[in-house]
């Protein structure tokens, strides 16, 4: 799979952990930094397919600094972070370049969501691929060929797990964290009740790999 790039500039140091942390477990690949002057040191070795940017930094304004990188030719899209919500606020964002707006505190499922919306909208391909099985974020869907299967979002994340490391265990938590969001209880059969799902689906696909079990530890895709 070919990861977006996403860069984070937030001052905030667990948030920006907490950043780093979640949209890696997301599926992207994340670079992050605390200063104004440190993203515009890497942007150009980066190269992001989107920013999320803090407005307010201690050495410079969010928006100034997305001035400044839209000057340079860096069109990826950007999600402004802000704990101001005024309306002359966020036009403000807007007209600096930005792409989106979330104010603080936010639900990172939204984040989330909101980032894939602007990077699919950008035409950008990020197909998952294990032999000769794909899955498209997009669509939620996994093809073989010219055979296809609707998933749902959860099966697909489940999946899309076990895809990134094909021929390798994943174990159950790992998968767990992948479907289901923070904080969520899930039993210990959930998990089993979506493999088999997923089983009976990718039957349906000539040439699809099988999802093998590691009993007491994961599943793995052969």
């Amino acid at each position: 799979m070919i990861e977006p790039r996403v860069l984070v500039l937030e001052d905030d140091q667990e948030l920006r952990r907490l950043l780093h942390r979640g949209l890696t477990e997301e599926g992207f690949d994340v670079v992050a930094s605390g200063s104004a002057a440190d993203l515009l040191a890497r942007v150009a070795s980066v190269e992001p397919d989107a920013l999320i940017v803090d407005i307010g930094l201690p050495d410079a304004d969010g928006r100034d600094v997305v001035q400044a990188l839209r000057a340079q030719g860096v069109s990826a899209p950007v999600i402004f972070l802000t704990a101001r919500d005024a309306l002359p606020d966020r036009l403000a964002g807007f007209a600096a370049g930005g792409d989106d707006y979330l104010t603080k505190p936010f639900a990172f499922a939204e984040l989330v969501a909101r980032l894939w919306a602007l990077i699919r909208r950008g035409g950008a391909d990020y197909v998952t691929q294990a032999g000769s099985l794909r899955l498209d974020p997009a669509t939620h869907a996994a093809t073989c060929g010219d055979a296809a299967v609707d998933l749902t979002p959860t099966e697909f994340r489940v999946l899309a797990r076990l895809a990134a490391q094909p021929g390798e265990t994943v174990r159950r938590r790992a998968l767990v964290q992948a479907g289901w969001p923070h904080g969520a209880i899930v039993h210990d059969n959930t998990l089993d009740v979506y493999v088999a799902a997923l089983r009976r689906k990718l039957r349906d696909l000539p040439e699809a790999p099988e999802i093998v079990t590691a009993h007491g530890v994961g599943y793995s895709l052969r």
